[in-house]
């Protein structure tokens, strides 16, 4: 089985090569997305392209991303952060999905924790077992796993009703104005662009709160918690303000600038976890460092050229 996907060309990926496109409209690695192309999976304005085809304006994709036969090879990177009877915390990185679903036959959390033998909880519906909160396929960090059952029923209730503290680091294109604050804005599916996120009036409610922790020319470094857990909520908070992470093109970030430091997705990264541990009730936190491709870009915009 195969999953197919529709996807109009957003303005700021018009004159991208459709590989490079791909692999930030879908979450996958720019690899994988010439291997779609190479493979006659893709499909643009109905014509079978080369990878290295530009698109325009008007240029509507059709991706064919087949389900995996068999499990994904482990993932390299996916460090361990935190591990013991009831649950463990990965540090995830950039294009690995927390688990199967239709359309994903890449890497994923909880394939590589089982190619690893980690025996995972049972619990959960069949493709998510274990699963009590996500990361995006394209942000980078710490995840939780539960191990035990009652992790679990303890973690999945302590992340619905937001008592797990989640930090996020975020690079933003400019400075924030005021440096510290609250963005709270609804957010739901943009009305014409169905494959991105919007704020727009009777969208689910969202509430980020975030602090300046360093300027830059031209971009901030901000520390940010999110009250909420909508979709895309940062990249489409930050972007409604003007102040898009550095990197996304997909929510108006200077695709130039993407470059020059060699960016291939959004400067966004999950630092770390604090939470009452389910079954000690003590207080317990993780943290992950910034993966290479996040440092380098930031000692980039600190040390420019």
């Amino acid at each position: 089985m195969s999953g197919s996907r529709l996807l109009p060309v957003p303005d700021a990926l018009v004159g991208e090569r459709v590989d490079a496109a791909l692999a930030r409209m879908l979450g996958l690695s720019r690899a994988q997305c010439a291997s779609l192309v190479e493979d006659g999976l893709v499909l643009v304005n109905g014509v079978a392209p080369s990878k290295s085809t530009r698109l325009t304006a008007m240029d509507l994709i059709e991706a064919t991303i087949p389900e995996a036969d068999e499990v994904p090879p482990p993932v390299t990177g996916m460090d361990i952060l935190y591990d013991d009877e009831d649950i463990v915390v990965v540090d995830k990185p950039v294009g690995v999905a927390a688990h199967t679903g239709p359309g994903w036959s890449g890497p994923t959390v909880l394939g590589n924790l089982a190619a690893a033998g980690y025996r995972i909880t049972s619990y959960g519906p069949p493709e998510r077992q274990g699963i009590v909160h996500r990361l995006d396929v394209g942000t980078s960090g710490a995840m939780m796993v539960a191990k035990s059952e009652l992790a679990y029923s303890v973690m999945k209730r302590a992340f619905k009703e937001r008592t797990v503290t989640k930090i996020y680091h975020a690079v933003v294109a400019g400075h924030m104005d005021p440096p510290s604050g609250t963005i709270e804005a609804p957010i739901g599916r943009h009305p014409s662009r169905e494959w991105r996120m919007a704020v727009i009036e009777g969208g689910k409610a969202a509430i980020t709160h975030y602090d300046t922790l360093e300027l830059m020319a031209g971009a901030s470094l901000l520390e940010i918690h999110l009250e909420t857990g909508r979709t895309h909520q940062i990249r489409v908070h930050t972007a409604a303000l003007g102040h898009p992470c550095v990197g996304d093109v997909f929510y108006g970030a200077d695709p130039k600038t993407a470059e020059r430091l060699g960016l291939e997705r959004q400067w966004l990264h999950a630092v770390s976890l604090s939470f009452a541990h389910p079954r000690t009730g003590v207080l317990t936190s993780v943290r992950s460092p910034y993966p290479p491709d996040l440092a380098r870009a930031l000692e980039l915009l600190r040390n420019p050229a």
